[in-house]
């Protein structure tokens, strides 16, 4: 991660005032009032939309939208430069359940439940519970939509377990995916016993790790805000994901986050893979994988917990800079509409639709049987996700896989380059919890004041 974007994380507070007259230059302040700028993450669901919104949106509107998409690790640097810095060059861009809340508080963003309470067709009562709690302010206002909502779970190879006699339980432990692991690595075939992110970044490798972390009775800080980095459970429970990856793992471990793991899983290289809720639907859409129809889907594998599964949404947000809110608004409304997602489903395969936001999602008859493998299973792990209480013991900050404080960014960055380092075997987990360790004591002492 870049050393700006560490610098930004650390002093996401302090920006406010610094940056709160700073300029109005870029895509938002041109001439061209039927042109937004729109920044996305590269995953599936924001490929589909660029490829959708000229000959739809645009074609009812009149509005152009020009798209920049980008690896997760960039997206979040280029975003948090933009909009700390009041830069303006964003009309709408996506960003998650952990910027929302911070980056309302400093001020950054427009609200958005007053456009979307206005609009009756957009109906904010269908959204999922959870999701707009996510994106909501200290005021009670809605600062993101929902584009797509998620938990995480495991998903498995059914034909790999078949040709080896093996049966995975709906509630896993992480002991038996280990198992599972052992069993089904092939490396003459080129098949991993299972996938997991080691592509340093806190919503990349700790996305996952901390929800490990949670299960195993660890925590990063305690209700008291005592860092735990390098405490016994924290240590156990990144210790089994180093050694599972680097026994049974993707080759090129250190390097593989969201995106190389589905396409490793997709391929049929790799037997098992925990991630994210939100891959099941490329899995299953023939064009964009080889292992359709083949995959199960269980609930997040646990140690002591009864749930582990993380909570997260990546949302359409409006910087406070846009000069285009009106028509950014249009985007937006419509990007996180019900008829957007049957949109989705006519054109592009109903696996594909944005789900994990939308109540009525779930009773579209089409949907649902094109989801019959994942969509209970979905559902479960969100409605199961506790911000306030992930683990086993009280925590002084809301989130699940993260912690919802504007320096969690930089010290989770920093700890996962360590602890990736560690899968490449030039550190140990030791080291990288110890160091991990101090510099949470840094980040502790500005939350004891």
């Amino acid at each position: 991660m870049p050393k700006k974007l560490a610098f930004l994380a650390v002093g996401l507070l302090a920006f406010t005032a610094a940056c709160s007259g700073a300029g109005s230059t870029g895509g938002s302040s041109g001439s061209d009032d039927q042109t937004i700028t729109a920044l996305m993450v590269g995953n599936p669901q924001m490929e589909d939309i660029q490829k959708l919104t000229a000959d739809n949106f645009t074609k009812q509107t009149g509005i152009k939208v020009k798209f920049t998409i980008l690896p997760e690790n960039e997206l979040r640097d280029k975003v948090t430069q933009d909009v700390a810095n009041q830069g303006g060059q964003y009309d709408v861009a996506t960003v998650g359940a952990y910027e929302v809340p911070i980056w309302a508080k400093n001020g950054w963003l427009q609200q958005l439940s007053d456009k979307a309470n206005a609009d009756p067709s957009y109906d904010t009562g269908d959204l999922l519970k959870p999701m707009v709690a996510a994106l909501t302010g200290a005021d009670g206002k809605m600062y993101g939509a929902p584009f797509y909502g998620e938990s995480s779970f495991l998903m498995y190879n059914k034909d790999l377990f078949a040709a080896k006699g093996l049966t995975m339980p709906e509630h896993p432990t992480w002991d038996q995916v280990a198992g599972f692991a052992a069993k089904l690595n092939d490396k003459n075939k080129g098949v991993a016993g299972i996938c997991l992110r080691g592509l340093p970044g806190w919503g990349e490798l700790f996305a996952p790790l901390t929800t490990i972390v949670n299960t195993y009775g660890g925590t990063w800080f305690d209700k008291d805000w005592t860092p735990k980095v390098n405490a016994p459970e924290f240590k156990q429970a990144t210790q089994f994901y180093v050694d599972l990856i680097k026994k049974y793992g993707e080759s090129g471990a250190p390097q593989s986050g969201f995106t190389e793991c589905l396409n490793t899983f997709g391929q049929g290289k790799a037997a098992m893979w925990y991630d994210a809720t939100s891959a099941a639907g490329t899995l299953e859409d023939p064009k964009a994988s080889k292992v359709s129809g083949h995959v199960g889907y269980v609930y997040a594998p646990v140690n002591k917990t009864d749930y582990s599964g993380w909570l997260w949404t990546w949302s359409w947000v409006m910087p406070k800079t846009t000069k285009k809110a009106e028509a950014a608004w249009k985007f937006v409304s419509w990007a996180t509409s019900k008829d957007y997602e049957n949109l989705v489903g006519t054109k592009l395969g109903w696996s594909r639709v944005p789900s994990g936001k939308r109540t009525s999602t779930y009773s579209i008859p089409q949907y649902k049987e094109s989801a019959k493998a994942f969509a209970d299973v979905t559902l479960g792990s969100i409605e199961h996700a506790d911000p306030q209480n992930p683990g086993l013991q009280p925590r002084p900050a809301l989130g699940v896989q993260y912690v919802g404080i504007p320096e969690f960014a930089d010290l989770g960055t920093k700890v996962s380059q360590e602890v990736s380092a560690s899968i490449a075997g030039s550190t140990t987990v030791d080291k990288a919890l110890n160091d991990g360790q101090q510099q949470a004591e840094a980040v502790a002492k500005i939350h004891r004041k």
